[in-house]
């Protein structure tokens, strides 16, 4: 019986997050959550609280940010194998959970505020609403470049969206309370932020987790993967298979392969690294990691079932 693992790599570049941008962006989301926690507290806009602890979130948001992409681009090294790849999706899944929180804390406030609507001071709310527009769509652009190909600087990009989309609600909302005096309006608006914040904010939350939890990703259908192997006419089984993403970007292959031949190491070798180029092209599989095998005793399941014992 003849063993050998070869392991396919090809060369990444980690997002180098713009800090001077990020740092801008932290004062601007700082300035608006001051000016608009006073301004609620003073208007008694609820909706108006509620996006400044949207935007005060976004503030979190982009240190956790910041700080994971920095904890990313780490070397390795011999007690950290895989280094800090994943610590951009534990803050993705931070950052949109947080905004999960938020929106069901904005409906619960909201329900009681409808049952006892108060007066509000709507002009502060339209000059604070316009305000977080402007700053916040300032805000978008300084990290919209870096948010096309790294997904927690996108999670923090989602954040911007929905607070410029949440000043515009509360912008119409202080609108209808000045010329028609209904300030049941203002809570009505909130609950609608709310929802769509949470709406959101799932997909990041899930795909977060699929990561963390190293299921196969959504995008490769493993018996396309298997086919391919297969194809190759010195490949008779593939078995004991586990796809997972290290993170966003890289997506990792492991597998045994029962080949028809004795073959010699430096063939077999080929083999694999043929089959690694393939799986590259076709399924953006940046390792892949093979056992080779010829007459192994051993389970042939294309993904082997894993029993516990207690």
């Amino acid at each position: 019986m003849q063993e050998n693992e070869v392991e396919h790599s090809h060369h990444h570049h980690t997002t180098d997050v713009k800090g001077k941008n990020f740092l801008i962006t932290i004062l601007l989301n700082l300035l608006i959550t001051l000016a608009q926690v006073v301004g609620g507290l003073y208007s008694g806009s609820l909706a108006l609280l509620g996006d400044a602890l949207h935007n005060f979130s976004d503030v979190i948001a982009l240190g956790v940010a910041w700080w994971a992409n920095k904890l990313s681009g780490r070397k390795n090294s011999e007690i950290k194998t895989f280094g800090y790849k994943r610590a951009e999706i534990l803050a993705t899944l931070f950052n949109a959970s947080s905004l999960v929180g938020i929106g069901f804390y904005l409906i619960f406030e909201s329900i009681e505020r409808l049952q006892n609507p108060q007066p509000i001071a709507s002009n502060i709310v339209i000059y604070l609403a316009i305000l977080g527009i402007v700053l916040n769509a300032l805000s978008m652009l300084l990290i919209k470049e870096d948010s096309h190909d790294n997904m927690n600087v996108k999670a923090v990009y989602l954040h911007l969206f929905t607070d410029v989309m949440t000043s515009v609600a509360v912008l119409v909302g202080g609108l209808a309370m000045m010329f028609y005096e209904l300030f049941w309006i203002d809570s009505l608006i909130t609950i609608f932020i709310a929802l769509y914040i949470i709406k959101s904010s799932y997909t990041l939350v899930s795909d977060s987790v699929v990561i963390l939890m190293q299921f196969t990703p959504k995008e490769i259908e493993l018996l396309e993967v298997e086919k391919i192997i297969l194809a190759c006419g010195n490949i008779k089984n593939m078995h004991h298979v586990h796809i997972w993403k290290l993170n966003d970007k890289e997506i990792m292959l492991e597998a045994h392969l029962d080949f028809k031949e004795d073959l010699p190491l430096s063939q077999s070798t080929k083999i694999v690294e043929a089959l690694q180029e393939e799986l590259h092209t076709h399924f953006g599989i940046t390792h892949a990691t093979f056992q080779s095998e010829f007459e192994r005793d051993d389970n042939k399941d294309l993904v082997k079932e894993v029993c516990c014992h207690g």
